[in-house]
């Protein structure tokens, strides 16, 4: 988790999670950044509980460079919302970036319940390919407990390890970032809202989100009036002796800045992410595709091959 907080738990968170431009991607001229399409109204997890199955398609991308030599880092997230599961598959791949010159690359697969004002974890699968432990973290949530196998194992689960309690109130990483860019906003409530709770098997993670205003913020996806986030963490549990007492992400000096795009269709999508850093200066993350589709499932493509026939 450390090597890719920037990708993973920013952007992971986030992400994401995941626009004026909700269709729109990179590369596409920037009279393209329209505001999201009319057929998306309301709250998009209370469309999908209702009947429309959704695809949401999200990739942050990041850049800096160390001593004149390129870091880059890619996290992309595929979520298929249904009326009562959802699914995100995520790949997060550093290169130099967390922990300077260490390439990093995550595959991430997530599954859970579909509610009408969040995602809930049920299944979490990571496998990392760092080169050294190539670690692979299975992890079931229910409503009363958890379960969680390592290979290979954690030398330890933290100091003070999480407890069953604790677990039980949280995401995963991608989960976690997800359900952030999609949960409803009440009228009146803190737009950066949280705090996002997250666990990864081990470390279990606060987030919050303090309300900075807003900025104009210009990105291939999106153009506008964004609303920033001023991000700090609580380590909870999962974590050396002592390592608690550090507010701030891996390998970032200050807060995290995040900016979000207010959509029509209800979801608040992280599209930059900024930080800086003694070490390499400052990191951009920045939203290069956010597309939502329809979602083509099974029974709905059987049903309307029987009607054309």
């Amino acid at each position: 988790m450390k090597r890719s907080i920037f990708l993973a738990s920013a952007a992971t968170l986030a992400l994401t999670g995941l626009a004026t431009a909700g269709w729109a991607t990179a590369g596409q001229a920037s009279a393209e950044k329209s505001p999201a399409p009319k057929n998306a109204s309301g709250a998009i997890l209370t469309n999908v509980k209702a009947g429309t199955p959704t695809r949401m398609e999200y990739e942050l991308q990041a850049k800096a460079y160390i001593f004149f030599i390129p870091a880059t880092g890619r996290a992309t997230f595929t979520t298929d919302l249904q009326p009562d599961t959802y699914t995100i598959d995520s790949r997060v791949k550093v290169t130099g970036i967390a922990d300077w010159f260490v390439n990093y690359d995550m595959n991430i697969h997530a599954e859970g319940e579909t509610r009408n004002n969040e995602l809930k974890t049920r299944t979490y699968v990571s496998q990392n390919k760092d080169g050294k432990k190539n670690r692979k973290v299975e992890m079931e949530i229910t409503d009363t407990d958890f379960t969680m196998n390592a290979n290979p194992v954690f030398g330890n689960l933290g100091d003070p390890a999480a407890t069953t309690e604790q677990v039980l109130k949280t995401n995963d990483p991608i989960t976690a970032l997800i359900t952030f860019a999609l949960e409803p906003r009440a009228p009146g409530a803190d737009p950066c809202g949280g705090p996002i709770r997250i666990f990864d098997g081990r470390q279990l993670t606060y987030l919050h989100l303090k309300n900075a205003g807003t900025k104009r913020v210009d990105t291939p996806v999106w153009t506008g009036e964004a609303i920033e986030c001023h991000v700090t963490m609580d380590k909870i549990a999962g974590y050396k002796k002592g390592e608690a007492d550090n507010d701030n992400l891996t390998g970032i000096d200050g807060p995290l800045r995040m900016w979000l795009a207010p959509l029509e269709n209800g979801a608040s999508v992280p599209i930059k992410i900024a930080a800086d850093s003694k070490k390499i200066g400052d990191v951009t993350l920045t939203a290069k595709k956010l597309r939502f589709e329809p979602l083509v499932t099974t029974e709905a493509a059987a049903g309307q091959e029987m009607a054309e026939n």
